[in-house]
C-alpha cells in the first residue's frame, strides 16, 4: 500500500501547531482549543475555507451569546447545557451557520467550566476563535495549481475521441470492426473526474468564478453524449456506399483535428458542402441501401450537432509548449 502525504495533511499539521503555539504565547487560557479550530477550518478550496471559516466564527459568537443568557440568566448546570443546545442548534441551523456547531459547543463548555462570564472570559474566546481561524485562512492562501492535471485529463479525452472517431472511419469503409469499445467507459470516467476537478479549480479563484477548463470539459460531455448516440447509428450500417465513403474522408479529417482551438465552423462548412452532394446524387436502387443512406443522414446530422457544441464554446488554449494545437484549428 502506498504511503502519501497530502498537501492538505501538511498545511493542517503546520497550521495547528502554529495556532496552539501562538495562542500559548498570548497567555490565552484553553489554548489548544486554537488548534481544533484550524483543522476543523482548513478546506479543500478558498472559497469553501471561507465560508466554513465564517461560519464558524459566527456560531461562535451566537454560542457566547447563548451562554451568558442560559448560564447567567439561569444556572450553571449540566441540564442547562443540554437545555441551551435544544434552542441553540436549530437556531444555527436556521442561520445557515450549522458547520460551526462542534466548535461553538466548545466555547459553550469553556464558559461552563468557567462557572462565570466575564468580560476577561469572552475576550479570551474570542482571541482563541480568530487565531483558530485566522491561521487557517492563511494556510488556505496557498492551493497547488490544477492546471497540469486539468492538461492531463484535456489530453487524454481528446485522444480517446480521436480512437473512437478513427474506430468509425474504419468501421464506415469496411462494415467490420475489433474494437472493443473500452475507450467509451474510459471517457466517461475521465469527463466526470475532470469536471470535478475543474469546479474546485473554480473554487480557488476568489476574484473571479469562471474557469475555461470547467466550460470546456461540459463541452467535451455533451459532445460525448453525441457520440454515444451515433454509434447504434454507425453499427446499423451493413452496406457499403459511396455516401458512406464521403462521410468516412470526412470524419479522418475530424479525427485528425481534435485539440482545444475552435475551427469547427470549417467543418461545418465541409459538412453542409457533404450534404448538399448527398441531394445531387442518385436516388437509392435497392433497400439496403435506401436503409445506409438513411442511417448516414441520421448519423451526419448527429454529427451537424456536435460541431455546433463546440462552435458555440469558448476557446482553450494551452501553456506555451501547447500553443502549436490552436494555430491549426480544432474541435
Amino acid at each position: 500500500m502506498k504511503f502519501k502525504i497530502g498537501y492538505r495533511t501538511i498545511k493542517t499539521a503546520i497550521g495547528t501547531s502554529a495556532a496552539i503555539i501562538l495562542a500559548q504565547i498570548l497567555g490565552f487560557d484553553n489554548f489548544v482549543s486554537a488548534g481544533i479550530l484550524t483543522i476543523l477550518c482548513i478546506q479543500v478550496t478558498k472559497k469553501k475555507s471561507i465560508k466554513t471559516s465564517w461560519n464558524r466564527f459566527s456560531a461562535c459568537l451566537l454560542a457566547m451569546l447563548f451562554s451568558i443568557v442560559f448560564f447567567e440568566g439561569m444556572a450553571y448546570h449540566p441540564i442547562i447545557i443540554g437545555f441551551l443546545l435544544l434552542f441553540f442548534i436549530p437556531t444555527a441551523v436556521m442561520l445557515k451557520i450549522s458547520d460551526g456547531i462542534v466548535t461553538s459547543s466548545v466555547i459553550i463548555l469553556h464558559i461552563y467550566s468557567a462557572g462565570e462570564v466575564t468580560f476577561d472570559i469572552l475576550m479570551n474566546e474570542l482571541g482563541i476563535i480568530t487565531i483558530g481561524i485566522g491561521v487557517a485562512l492563511l494556510a488556505n492562501l496557498y492551493m497547488p495549481s490544477l492546471d497540469q492535471k486539468l492538461l492531463e485529463y484535456q489530453i487524454q479525452i481528446e485522444e480517446n475521441f480521436k480512437r473512437i472517431f478513427d474506430e468509425i472511419v474504419i468501421y464506415l469503409r469496411t462494415n467490420e470492426s475489433n474494437w472493443d469499445g473500452l475507450e467509451i467507459t474510459e471517457t466517461a470516467q475521465l469527463i466526470e473526474e475532470a469536471q470535478v476537478l475543474a469546479y474546485r479549480d473554480v473554487e480557488n479563484r476568489l476574484l473571479r468564478n469562471e474557469n475555461v477548463y470547467y466550460h470546456y470539459f461540459k463541452m467535451r460531455e455533451k459532445q460525448f453524449e453525441i457520440i454515444e448516440r451515433v454509434l447504434p447509428i454507425v453499427i446499423s450500417i451493413s452496406y457499403t456506399i459511396e455516401q458512406g465513403e464521403m462521410v468516412a474522408d470526412f470524419m479522418e479529417e475530424l479525427a485528425a483535428n481534435i485539440h482545444p482551438g475552435n475551427t469547427a465552423n470549417r467543418f461545418l462548412e465541409k459538412l453542409y458542402e457533404m450534404k448538399s452532394s448527398f441531394k445531387s446524387m442518385e436516388l437509392p436502387k435497392t433497400r439496403e441501401e435506401f436503409e445506409a443512406r438513411a442511417a448516414l443522414f441520421q448519423f451526419v446530422r448527429e454529427m451537424e450537432e456536435y460541431l455546433w457544441i463546440k462552435s458555440s464554446a469558448k476557446e482553450l488554449k494551452r501553456g506555451r509548449k501547447e500553443n502549436h494545437f490552436t494555430e491549426s484549428g480544432a474541435n
